[in-house]
């Protein structure tokens, strides 16, 4: 029998710790100390932490929603009493099934702190024994990613047999392969995810990466804002050593390669190759012109190939099963399984790997349940802040790059917010920008002062402040500044802008012409009470906190425009809903 808790971040802010402490001591307690309770991974349901799996005589049974409380059940009735406790189990498959799961393979199934584990019952290192020998060295891994039609997954979507030939075929003796662990999009927990859950399939990734183009340094830039992912890393980059996986002459193939961890400092900027690589050599994250492109010349003047997390992962898989079954998934054009973060309203949030070319719908419906608390779906914001905001006019587009492409959203790293009816896209928008404006380098002046100016605007427009003729000034400048940025986060950062205005423009109007909001507009419109239904309770002049509300000579209640600062908080305390808004 095996005790197996989910404890990565997602697990651990839903109390999986408390969890593993209550066990063992339940254990202790039934005189079951030999009985080791071990920590695993995510799965993906980060709906159900803390997750609590019993594997015994060749199957599983999982427990959802684990209290302290819960695990001393689970271990006097379940493992002691062999009793199973029917109102916490869950049935994984039902949100598995649909998946087809290539780098999330081994995340929840193995324990990431134990590289034995990893080897045992995940399929750590297998390809790299295959990458080294004679047949497949070098030009052979190349071969064999360019069969399976691998292309970027940190947004881009280049092909990355591509990128790997030029940096193989740069002239230098000294050469870098760069693991992209920059993870920095609002709602986006992929990469974290794999490193937590599985390091050594990224370890191994980056080591067939080096041997296919001929370099010995690896380095994986991780953001600092992940801890225990840089404490996973860290002790799987020294178990790989110690067992030979990292070093010299690897498995005896007259292979050396070594690999470093560069705690990035959070700039989001710093996702973008050029700026990474200029933080990574110690100066300001900031993008250059390209070309010389990295694979010319990258980190110290060297070629260098920079991947990101979930492309890394995915390629012990392909040279394990081989690049044409991989190719065999997904689109013509975009091929393999494709892992998406999703959050916001959906019923079920978690992680999701999906074939490529599978309809958005299947996603937020089929496997993450619809809508939280029975709601109505209203859109997705897609790509992270550099993303865009669909409607439910495009819950049937298939989730590839081309298809995503000619919405005017992207795919990016993987993000998927769902959005209901409680939402307002033009606050979305601002939302997004806000955070790409407040990332912005500061380099070029189109991203530096067009990203504010539209952030300006969308504030008067949420606030009830301009005419119509904003709407195409903000989209004349969201134009420019897409056309003209100098990297891809100043050309990407209008993406929520331009969407949203495509296809929810009709919100922009309320706000400009009938002043209609939703809750989150709070400076739009008139705080009234409605004296039919007002109770003279006085209970909104006491939460009033500029004294807006006063008492009238006959004993009505009414609310001073000039000073009310429309914050809401008479309407939110008013349980006879006598506070209106127009």
């Amino acid at each position: 029998m095996r005790i197996l808790v989910g404890a990565s971040s997602c697990g651990i802010s839903a109390g999986a710790l408390n969890v593993v402490s209550a066990l063992e001591r339940a254990l202790a307690k039934k005189g079951k100390s030999s009985l080791k309770v071990e920590t695993t991974g995510c799965i993906g349901m980060c709906f159900a932490e803390p997750l609590v799996e019993i594997r015994e005589n060749g199957s599983s049974r999982f427990y959802a929603g684990v209290s302290p409380e819960d695990a001393e059940l689970i271990a006097a009735e379940d493992i002691c009493l062999k009793e199973p406790i029917e109102r916490l189990l869950i049935d994984p498959d039902e949100f598995l099934k649909r998946q087809t799961r290539i780098v999330l393979r081994n995340c929840g199934r193995v324990v990431p702190s134990d590289i034995d584990d990893c080897i045992k019952y995940g399929d750590s290192y297998k390809a790299l024994e295959k990458a080294l020998s004679e047949k497949f060295f070098g030009e052979g891994i190349i071969s064999e990613i360019r069969k399976s039609g691998l292309r970027g997954r940190g947004g881009g979507g280049f092909p990355t047999h591509l990128k790997w030939s030029a940096a193989r075929n740069a002239a230098g003796n000294k050469k870098y392969i760069v693991c992209n662990a920059d993870e920095g999009d609002p709602g986006a927990f992929m990469d974290r995810s794999v490193l937590e859950s599985d390091p050594h399939s990224v370890i191994e990734g980056i080591i067939i990466a080096g041997a296919a183009i001929g370099a010995h340094n690896g380095i994986i830039y991780l953001r600092a804002e992940y801890p225990l992912a840089v404490e996973r890393m860290k002790q799987a980059v020294s178990q790989a050593e110690k067992r030979g996986f990292l070093g010299e002459n690897i498995m005896k193939s007259g292979f050396s390669f070594n690999i470093a961890i560069k705690e990035g400092a959070g700039a989001f900027v710093c996702g973008e190759e050029t700026a990474l690589i200029a933080s990574l050599e110690g100066r300001r994250g900031m993008p250059e012109i390209r070309p010389p492109y990295p694979a010319e010349k990258g980190v110290f003047g060297c070629p260098t190939c920079i991947n990101n997390v979930e492309t890394l992962a995915n390629v012990p898989w392909i040279i394990l099963n081989g690049g044409e079954k991989f190719a065999s998934i997904g689109t013509p054009a975009s091929k393999g399984a494709k892992v998406f973060a999703v959050a916001g309203k959906a019923a079920k949030s978690g992680l999701v790997e999906i074939e490529m070319g599978t309809k958005l719908s299947d996603v937020v419906f089929g496997i993450c349940g619809g809508v939280k608390d029975g709601g109505k779906f209203k859109a997705v914001q897609l790509g992270g802040p550099s993303g865009g905001c669909l409607s439910s006019e495009f819950l049937d587009v298939p989730l590839d790059y081309e298809s995503v492409g000619k919405t005017g959203a992207i795919m990016g790293s993987g993000g998927m917010v769902v959005l209901d009816e409680s939402s307002c896209m033009v606050d979305i928008a601002k939302y997004f920008l806000s955070f790409t404006q407040a990332e912005s380098c500061g380099k070029c002046s189109f991203c530096r002062i067009g990203s504010k100016k539209m952030l300006e605007l969308l504030n008067d427009i949420m606030e009830g402040k301009v005419g119509k003729e904003s709407l195409d000034e903000l989209q004349n400048l969201a134009e420019s500044v897409k056309r003209a940025s100098l990297c891809g986060l100043g050309q990407s950062a209008p993406n929520p802008v331009l969407t949203s205005l495509k296809y929810f423009k009709e919100e922009y109007l309320a706000h400009i012409e009938f002043k209609r909001h939703s809750d989150v507009c709070r400076k739009i419109g008139k705080f009234s009470i409605v004296s039919a239904k007002c109770r003279k309770c006085g209970l909104c002049m006491k939460k009033c906190p500029v004294n807006a509300i006063c008492k009238t000579a006959e004993g009505a209640y009414v609310i001073d425009a000039d000073i009310c600062v429309k914050c809401g908080q008479c309407a939110e305390s008013c349980a006879f809903k006598a506070i209106s808004r127009s």
